[in-house]
């Protein structure tokens, strides 16, 4: 997975205000459970502020983050889709992550399904 810098910043202080430090936190703990499920791509695994969409492209661009996936099931889905179309990012298909849970019979991370976006 791509690294962000400011991220990996904020982690390494333990940063106790991430909106202070310029960063969304949305797009940070999607980062972050990222990084712990082991996913190449940054997954959105939970709801999607409609107000956080900007700012979670504009995170991207200043990063060269091109691709993310969305395994969230939440309602507004579809609004969330058309709000990142305009910041420029479209689906491309579909594709399976590591969620944030373990499949009790496995003990691995369960596999989901998600959406793949990608900058237009």
């Amino acid at each position: 997975m791509k690294k962000i810098a400011a991220f990996e910043n904020a982690i390494a202080n333990q940063v106790k205000d991430l909106n202070a430090e310029g960063i969304n936190p949305t797009a940070f703990w999607a980062y972050r459970h990222t990084q712990r499920n082991g996913n190449d791509l940054i997954d959105f695994s939970e709801v999607i502020w409609d107000e956080d969409i900007e700012a979670i492209a504009d995170t991207f661009a200043a990063n060269d983050i091109n691709e993310f996936t969305i395994s969230s099931n939440f309602s507004g889905l579809i609004k969330t889709l058309v709000a990142f179309e305009k910041q420029g990012f479209k689906m491309v298909g579909t594709t399976e992550v590591n969620a944030n849970y373990t499949d009790w019979q496995t003990g691995e991370f369960a596999k989901v399904p998600a959406l793949r976006m990608q900058k237009a």
